[in-house]
């Protein structure tokens, strides 16, 4: 039996499983019912369960039947994005405001049908920790897992993550040594100015649009003008407020404005936090204004390591063959707090192709129409189990 008959073994099973997160999604931390829903899978299978670890999150422990001292970390996200569904699927969003656009329920259920099929046949030497982690969008729930002591209470020499890629083709996968993912931040500046009467009196208010020019023009600056050319960078805004629409004479006293930025290494993080500090404080200077920065980040760099990377290539292999893995998948600025663990444990983090199209259930991620493509789940269940035999000498779906 290959490891696609074992994977499609409860296949239906499964689905059902992703069908039922998608239309249930929860916020970074709020996964209550999704937590809930995968531990009494995991017990169901007769798998050692471990609740709240880092809040929501849950570990299930499958021993191999064979001698071997080996522990590897399989990981999927839970979370849900802020985000209101468009799609008319019978499965779509129950939850106003909230929606399941990134694949996460997805992960999640290749990773419980991995689970199932290694209860069902632990025909390894060592351990693998199935790790289901809460909160990647954003809200830190790879730093409190890691908080919770995680690799100490479930030591992994190696670790992996996957991640669903709607412009990779279904059947593909994609990976590269090093350098994998950006790094994912977050900023946002409030001018503070006098305000005043915009029809009246303009000469004697601090004009906050100019200060908002002045800065968005620097701001396109940064990454052009002081970022190397050949190291990818990003900065963007995703949200500008300033004022009442109702009170069009009225020059506001206070103007927010936030975005994300995106690096490659900790010495670009740097420079992008400085320079954007730099470009709001003079902007506010230019008319007599103030500024307040604040910028974070979500994620480090997320940095295969070569020997996980090159275990992870020959299981995908095993999976589709060697003409649909591509071993040089361009470096994404996307973000996933997944790099947080490779610092800790050598890890490798691989793309499945998901396919991109356009209408109900399609779209790329963080979009109102995506969906996660079921015909997926098979593929990545199987990739879990090539990843098990190449690490810890199994033999699922060998001749």
């Amino acid at each position: 039996m290959s490891l696609l008959d074992i994977a499609n073994r409860h296949i239906d099973e499964i689905v059902a499983i992703r069908r039922d997160i998608h239309a249930n999604p929860e916020l970074g931390f709020e996964e209550v019912r999704t937590s809930a829903l995968i531990a009494g899978k995991l017990r169901a299978w007769g798998i050692e369960t471990h609740e709240k670890v880092g809040n929501t999150g849950v570990v299930g422990v499958v021993r191999g039947r064979r001698a071997g001292a080996g522990t590897i970390g399989l990981r999927a996200d839970m979370d849900a994005l802020a985000l209101r569904e468009s799609n008319t699927l019978e499965h779509a969003s129950k939850v106003e405001g909230r929606m399941h656009a990134c694949g996460h329920d997805g992960h999640t259920a290749m990773l419980l049908g991995a689970a199932q099929a290694l209860a069902e046949n632990p025909d390894f030497d060592g351990t693998v920790h199935l790790i289901f982690q809460p909160a990647e969008e954003g809200r830190g729930g790879a730093l409190a897992m890691l908080e919770a002591q995680l690799f100490e209470r479930f030591p992994c020499d190696r670790i992996f993550g996957m991640h669903t890629c709607p412009a990779l083709p279904l059947g593909q996968f994609g990976i590269r040594s090093h350098a994998m993912m950006a790094a994912s931040g977050r900023w946002q500046v409030r001018f503070n100015g006098t305000g005043g009467h915009g029809g009246a009196y303009p000469h004697l208010s601090t004009d906050l649009s100019l200060v908002l020019a002045h800065f968005l023009l620097g701001l396109q600056s940064i990454v052009s003008r002081n970022v190397a050319p050949a190291d990818p960078a990003t900065i963007s805004v995703g949200h500008i407020g300033a004022g009442d629409p109702e009170a069009m004479n009225v020059i506001p006293a206070e103007l927010r404005i936030s975005g994300t930025m995106r690096a490659f290494s900790d010495e670009v993080q740097a420079l992008l936090e400085k320079r954007l500090r730099a470009h709001a404080e003079l902007a506010a200077a230019t008319e007599g204004a103030t500024a307040h920065v604040k910028c974070w980040w979500n994620s480090v760099p997320l940095m295969n390591d070569p020997d996980a990377t090159r275990n992870a290539i020959r299981a995908a292999h095993d999976v589709v063959g060697a003409q649909a893995v591509d071993p040089e998948q361009a470096p994404l600025t996307g973000g996933d707090d997944f790099a947080f663990f490779a610092r800790k444990r050598p890890g490798a983090y691989m793309l499945i192709g998901n396919g991109l199209g356009k209408g109900d259930g399609q779209g790329d991620v963080h979009t109102p129409y995506y969906d996660f493509n079921d015909k997926a789940l098979p593929l990545g269940i199987a990739y879990w189990l090539s990843v098990v035999n190449k690490e810890l000498g199994g033999t699922l779906g060998a001749a």
